[in-house]
């Protein structure tokens, strides 16, 4: 969070020496700079070094550590670039903690696609096998759209069609007219917070949660209740209590495999919700992205109800996405409300882009036909993968706590020191791209926790275990990486 200090708040400082006896970086340790970052970081991370408070001159630090003062300015850059340095013009540099979602970049996600890292940051799926076929099936029908005006701002009707129709096979009767197609589904939680939230409004999110969800919220000042998820799932009477005592207008909640946690909401606690919501005028927003991933066959915890079947007045809200299932480029998801709710999001996306691109819908129609096929793929693909990296991580790190979810894309680990974000910039020079629990967390908690995605091949999985494996030996003796481990893909 950034502290917008003023001149004259920063009372407490650190001199270099008492820095340096803090750091204590290994000399040998390269490159130095980030090593000291690192150890700056960690210093803040388990409050040993809190925040608001005055580091060194670059120079002074310098002196204490026998470095060139070009090693520290380099290091108080990186810090800067992390959020764990704030700095102003003859004021000096103070410790400070990070937004949630940052990592050295604006947005924590976006990496350079040749920048040669393992991606296991991101839990994006390629592309399933009837892809080509529905991209050819678009390429045919695409033409005949031609006499139109060429856009929908609700969606064009075969795909909403598909959508209702696959929502009223789940067990939630569904009217096209209650469907609106977005542009994925970080626009389609975009528009309904833009429509619901006003600034300071409360609103209810899960903790861990999807990280663009609290930066939609932050985006619209409003006010964050977190609710905390036991390693066993929700508690229902948490959440319960939660909506009651902070009056939230607005609930965001994943039920089915949630991010990152993998877990299922099972129909008590969804018929629970739903009913806390009503009572005491909250609306639900279910974000579904991941509801089709089931991994572990037919076996009853793959046919809960979505949370909108318990709805009896309109108050849930449930958001789909077409880039879980069938390839993470695929750009296409969906808002399913009450018709009347759907024409006001549709005034209000036109103020962002009228309406998704044409053809990507065309290709969604196509690939809704063969959903069953689709999800026994993934089944089969991802389930392979999750086998291989439990496997590999019980072998290389038999410290690291998991459950085992019956479906989604990702493990949420628990590791056995509050070490996460040291061990992402280990596993970079390693040649791996890891997601930090804090990513996940609404007050940049959560440092015991990786979020470990299964969406990759199981060779992928297995070098990147590995990797890990000895970027974590190379954080604990502070040695520098072999040469054998610079990134090769």
């Amino acid at each position: 969070m950034k502290s917008g200090l003023m001149l004259g708040e920063v009372d407490r400082y650190l001199s270099g020496p008492q820095l340096a006896r803090l750091t204590a970086v290994d000399p040998g340790a390269r490159p130095y700079y980030r090593a000291l970052a690192r150890s700056v970081r960690s210093l803040i991370l388990d409050g040993r070094l809190p925040v608001r408070v005055r580091v060194p001159a670059e120079r002074h630090l310098a002196d204490a550590l026998g470095v060139s003062r070009t090693t520290v300015t380099a290091a108080y850059d990186r810090l800067r670039e992390q959020g764990y340095l704030e700095s102003r013009q003859g004021a000096g540099s103070w410790t400070a903690l990070p937004d949630a979602g940052s990592l050295g970049t604006a947005n924590p996600w976006i990496a350079a696609a040749d920048d040669g890292l393992l991606p296991l940051h991101t839990a994006a799926p390629s592309a399933i096998s009837t892809l080509p076929a529905a991209i050819a099936f678009a390429g045919e029908h695409y033409p005949r759209y031609a006499l139109g005006m060429g856009y929908d701002p609700v969606g064009i009707a075969p795909l909403r069609e598909a959508i209702a129709a696959r929502y009223t096979e789940r067990g939630l009767a569904t009217r096209p007219e209650q469907i609106l197609v977005t542009t994925g589904a970080q626009q389609a939680i975009h528009l309904v917070t833009t429509l619901l939230l006003s600034r300071g409004d409360p609103v209810l999110l899960e903790s861990p949660t999807y990280p663009h969800a609290i930066d939609l919220a932050r985006m619209r000042g409003a006010r964050i209740v977190p609710v905390g998820i036991p390693d066993g799932g929700w508690h229902l009477d948490l959440l319960t209590c939660a909506i009651r005592q902070s009056a939230a207008r607005l609930a965001y909640v994943i039920p089915d495999f949630h991010n990152p946690t993998g877990h299922l909401m099972d129909e008590a606690t969804r018929a629970g919700l739903t009913e806390a919501a009503r009572r005491y005028g909250t609306t639900l927003v279910a974000d579904e992205s991941w509801a089709e991933l089931a991994l572990d066959g037919d076996d009853g915890r793959s046919r809960v109800a979505p949370l909108a079947a318990f709805d009896t007045d309109g108050r849930v809200i449930t958001i789909g996405s077409a880039s879980k299932l069938w390839w993470g480029g695929l750009r296409i998801g969906w808002i399913r409300t009450t018709a009347a709710t759907v024409r006001r999001l549709a005034v209000l996306r036109a103020a962002v882009d009228i309406a998704s691109p044409l053809f990507e819908q065309l290709v969604t129609v196509r690939l809704f036909e063969d959903i069953e096929e689709s999800r026994a793929e993934r089944a089969r693909t991802l389930g392979a993968s999750r086998e291989v990296l439990t496997t590999a991580l019980a072998g290389h790190m038999p410290d690291w706590d998991f459950t085992v979810p019956s479906g989604g894309g990702s493990l949420w680990v628990r590791l056995s020191s509050p070490e996460a974000t040291a061990l992402v910039d280990a596993a970079a020079c390693h040649g791996v791209r890891l997601a930090p629990g804090r990513w996940f967390g609404v007050d940049g908690t959560l440092e015991s926790r990786l979020r470990l995605p299964f969406t990759q091949p199981p060779q992928v999985l297995t070098e990147a275990v590995r990797r890990i494996a000895e970027a974590r030996v190379e954080g604990a003796s502070g040695n520098r990486p072999p040469e054998s481990l610079t990134p090769t893909l």
